[in-house]
């Protein structure tokens, strides 16, 4: 059975999709959740689903990424996880930190990559005139939402779209797909998984 650290930053709403996904015959369990944030809405969500919860609090290591980076490896370590899914993790980790856990960390991505890395997905894919937008499920890597990817979830763009309204529809995509991808990768399954949804 293999162990999976869940990293967040604020209400959890995909750690719980992934949390609730590991049951029965499922391959892995969640060992821990992780916030950066003390106030993070996810950290009381784990706790009342029995999981471990650990904060990392990256306001007191000021500007110093390296030595917040080696503490939430610290962290980690106590618990040894085999896989780590980072679950609106809201910071940039550092190469040194990427490397250590090379190969075992995933992430998801609000857009349809290699398209639209970084923030404000939905609006770049609205200002584009994209016809479809989605999701994405990579292994990490340093360069950003740059790994291979292993998932993705496409949504149609419909004409009378904002970027909120396309964001709730992807994220109702994001909770089917990352549970699946992370299923797969701990099954160490291998392929590109490709869901797809009518609206």
């Amino acid at each position: 059975m293999k162990k999976v650290a869940i990293l967040i930053s604020g209400g959890g709403s995909n750690m719980v999709t992934l949390a609730e996904s590991m049951q029965g015959d499922h391959p892995a369990r969640p060992c821990l959740v992780l916030s950066n944030r003390p106030n993070a809405g996810g950290l009381a969500k784990a706790a009342a689903m029995g999981i471990p919860t650990e904060v990392v609090d990256h306001k007191t290591f000021g500007k110093d990424r390296a030595a917040f980076d080696a503490k939430i490896h610290d962290v980690l370590t106590q618990y040894q996880p085999d896989i780590v899914a980072l679950a609106g993790f809201m910071r940039i980790l550092t190469e040194d930190f990427m490397r250590k856990w090379e190969g075992k960390m995933l992430n998801i991505h609000p857009s349809l990559l290699p398209k639209y890395k970084g923030l404000h997905t939905h609006q770049r894919a609205l200002d584009a005139g994209d016809s479809e937008a989605g999701c994405s499920v990579h292994v990490v890597t340093p360069e950003l939402d740059g790994g291979p990817i292993l998932g993705q979830a496409r949504v149609p763009v419909l004409k009378d779209d904002t970027a909120e309204t396309l964001a709730s529809r992807v994220l109702i995509q994001e909770y089917r797909l990352y549970p699946e991808v992370l299923r797969r990768f701990a099954d160490e399954e291998t392929g590109v998984l490709e869901l797809t949804s009518e609206a």
